[in-house]
């Protein structure tokens, strides 16, 4: 009898079932200025260049032109994008493109997320609270598998895929495969799945569970929103189909119509029986050394902490293969040094993959500041006697060790800032880049402006061309002939009187607005306002939920809102065609939320309309407004000199409104509802409570974590109300 284990087939891949190559399908064809760019891009690719920019205006179809490259290119493709909105809507216009490919979607699978932390200040230990959206688990668990099984695999994630997973290569190992005809025992069968980390469910079957009924076996991968069906006759495998767990009916799969299924674990973190025990003992052997250096320094009480803590986890690894935060171990569960970084989702991609950066100049700062903040927090924790020192490694990348497992990078953004313009042009690079002494983002402050796409050279037409010294494929041409917007300066005086002429001129036309404010307080101050002179406006910042921004800007399409006051999230990626006025209160304010780069990219949410306006209320022109300002004018006259060459009249975009991709998303609960039952608390206890709350509040803010913050800073004030504490 064969004993079905994990190593049956060992590494082998699983990858002749599966179409070998990316097929781009769309009606269109790339026009304007993407058949250059697509040219300059796979070419520069095909001649090794490690990094390129494609510097491409709102609305010139920058999705497009990367599908025409991963489809010259043909290899495994990873798309990082700054957040989870963004990601989503480059995920479903990829998948558009690929229907016959496998296009995933990885970014973080909690709804909500409070990480282990330690107060000293206040002798406050804060466990790790999480709630974990179990359709994102299955799209991350899904991208991991189709990386193992297939080439023609694009994922679009969030910075997410920087953070620690498990070991690739006992992942891949770890796969259970069942074939039609082969002889196996039942019992053997439920061991390894019982391995793999799936649960028997006999009454519900859902992802990561199995079920048993006589010789008939039932198993929902933990990746898979369809089920197995597996009949046995004695120890033969008679045979097996896919089918749907809800409805019961068959569907089609590859691998079950083939006869030879495989099952991956329904964890990323998974060891086999040998290598838990290995861990184990190392597990113990750093503890005995962490006690003792505790009790030689006199700190009893963390001595004792660790221990329990620790032997507590050992003994739930022993029996059940798992422990709550098992990632804290994830150094020794993968036989790593001290230091060395962990395994990541990049780790699981082949060595030639294929890298995008969607709008790098926020994603490449987001990338590069990761580490330094887990560090600080689990210093504290480790010197406490919360973790062990070994817990340190289980963290983000560093931006150098992130470099280190990149190929070729190509950087997309209509505004790419210093270090990627450094990277794809010997000019650039010359002044910003040399004296860094890592391509580290920090070091990105101390350089001083002018801006860096004024130092690129540039032809009598004032285009960047393309060639070995500047990697720079401009993409300034839209498909549909939309020019830049015109862009007018007010003074600052009487600016709230004008903006509501401005919006009551434009919503006659049933065409909508956008107006940013500095700050929240404003945004939400001003969308009141107009709210009761008569105007169907909503604000939208950072405390707005994320499945509630989404349905805020669907309704400004549908005309639910004519207007949207916001602050800097009116910027990266937002397609709104309806939007033909764009509002920039206090545009003279120099900041972060008023420097070119966000200038120019918040001009550009009304650029996909053919009568696109921008105004600027300020008492003076700042250098950030000067350069903006030249840099839209630029691009615009060499638009108009394209349309008038070609003899196109701009139309403004037609698009349908869908549903987001987002799915799965649980909305989190009503701010302004108390989530504790005081009732259930005595008078003594209530100073106790409020205090815990506060130390949670600080610590999110010190995580920069300002929704919870304030979510719970409202909770503290609804409590002393309530109570009058």
């Amino acid at each position: 009898m064969t004993r079905l284990v994990t190593t049956i087939y060992g590494c082998i891949r699983i990858l002749a079932k599966y179409p070998m190559k990316f097929k781009l399908k769309s009606p269109y064809k790339p026009t304007g200025d993407q058949p250059q760019a697509i040219e300059h891009l796979a070419g520069g690719i095909k001649s090794g260049y490690k990094d390129q920019v494609l510097l491409g205006v709102t609305g010139s179809g920058k999705t497009f032109t990367m599908a025409n490259v991963i489809e010259k290119i043909q290899r495994p493709t990873l798309v990082i994008s700054h957040n989870k909105t963004l990601a989503a809507q480059l995920a479903s216009e990829f998948q558009e493109f690929f229907p016959e490919n496998a296009v995933h979607y990885f970014v973080s699978y909690y709804d909500y997320y409070q990480p282990e932390a330690y107060v000293p200040k206040s002798d406050t230990y804060i466990e790790k609270e999480t709630q974990i959206n179990e359709e994102i688990d299955r799209l991350r668990l899904a991208s991991t598998q189709a990386l193992i099984t297939r080439k023609d695999v694009l994922i679009v994630a969030s910075v997410s895929c920087i953070y620690g997973l498990g070991n690739p290569e006992n992942w891949e190992k770890a796969q259970l495969v069942i074939k039609k005809g082969a002889r196996f025992n039942r019992n053997d069968i439920l061991r390894s799945l019982n391995d793999l980390q799936y649960n028997r469910n006999d009454y519900e079957l859902k992802r990561g569970t199995y079920r048993v009924k006589g010789d008939v076996l039932e198993i929902q991968p933990g990746y898979s929103e369809f089920a197995y069906h597996i009949e046995l006759f004695g120890d033969e495998i008679e045979s097996l189909h896919a089918f749907d767990p809800l409805t019961n009916d068959k569907v089609f799969d590859a691998d079950a119509r083939a006869g030879e299924i495989h099952i991956f674990p329904a964890k990323h973190f998974v060891t086999d029986k040998s290598g838990l025990k290995r861990a184990m003992a190392n597990i113990r052997d750093e503890l005995r050394a962490q006690i003792q250096a505790f009790k030689k320094a006199g700190k009893l009480i963390e001595a004792q902490r660790i221990e329990e803590r620790t032997t507590f986890d050992l003994e739930m690894m022993e029996q059940a293969g798992y422990c709550n935060g098992i990632e804290n171990y994830s150094r020794q569960l993968d036989f790593r040094k001290p230091g060395e970084p962990p395994f990541t989702l990049l780790d699981y991609f082949p060595k030639d993959f294929l890298l995008f950066i969607d709008e790098s100049h926020m994603t490449v700062p987001q990338i590069g500041g990761m580490y330094n903040g887990d560090k600080a927090r689990k210093q504290t924790l480790i010197d406490y006697g919360f973790r062990l020192p070994s817990a340190r490694d289980n963290r983000p990348l560093k931006f150098e060790e992130f470099t280190a497992r990149t190929n070729q990078t190509i950087y997309v953004s209509a505004t790419p800032a210093a270090y990627e313009l450094g990277k794809s042009s010997h000019l650039v690079e010359t002044r910003y880049i040399a004296s860094q002494e890592t391509p580290g983002v920090a070091s990105l402050q101390k350089i001083k402006k002018p801006s860096p796409l004024s130092l690129l050279s540039k032809n009598a037409r004032g285009r960047i061309e393309y060639n070995d010294k500047t990697r720079v494929a401009e993409q300034l041409i839209r498909p549909t002939g939309l020019l830049d917007p015109r862009v007018e300066v007010r003074p600052a005086k009487n600016q709230i009187d004008d903006l509501m002429a401005e919006i009551k001129k434009t919503t006659e036309k049933q065409q909508r607005v956008l107006v940013t404010t500095l700050t929240k307080r404003l945004a939400e101050e001003l969308a009141e306002y107009l709210a009761e002179m008569g105007v169907k406006v909503h604000y939208l910042h950072s405390e707005v939920d994320t499945l509630d921004r989404l349905d805020i800007l669907r309704d400004l399409r549908l005309g639910v809102y004519d207007v949207v006051v916001g602050i800097n999230l009116l910027r990266e990626g937002l397609d709104l065609p309806e939007v033909s006025l764009v509002v920039i209160l206090d545009a003279d304010k120099e900041g972060f939320l008023r420097s070119d780069t966000a200038l120019i990219q918040t001009m550009g949410r009304a650029a996909r309309h053919s009568e696109a306006r921008v105004i600027m209320y300020a008492d003076k022109m700042t250098g950030s407004m000067k350069r903006a300002i030249a840099e839209v004018g630029r691009r615009r006259s060499i638009q108009e000199a394209y349309n008038r060459q070609h003899n196109i009249t701009p139309t403004s975009i037609k698009k349908k409104i869908k549903e987001t991709y987002l799915k799965g998303q649980t909305k989190k609960q009503d701010k302004t509802k108390l989530s504790i039952d005081l009732k259930k608390v005595s008078d003594e206890e209530l100073p106790i409570l409020i205090k815990e709350l506060e130390a949670k509040m600080e610590l999110s803010a010190r995580n920069l974590d300002f929704e919870k913050a304030a979510e719970l800073r409202d909770q503290i004030s609804l409590i002393r109300k309530k109570t009058k504490q």
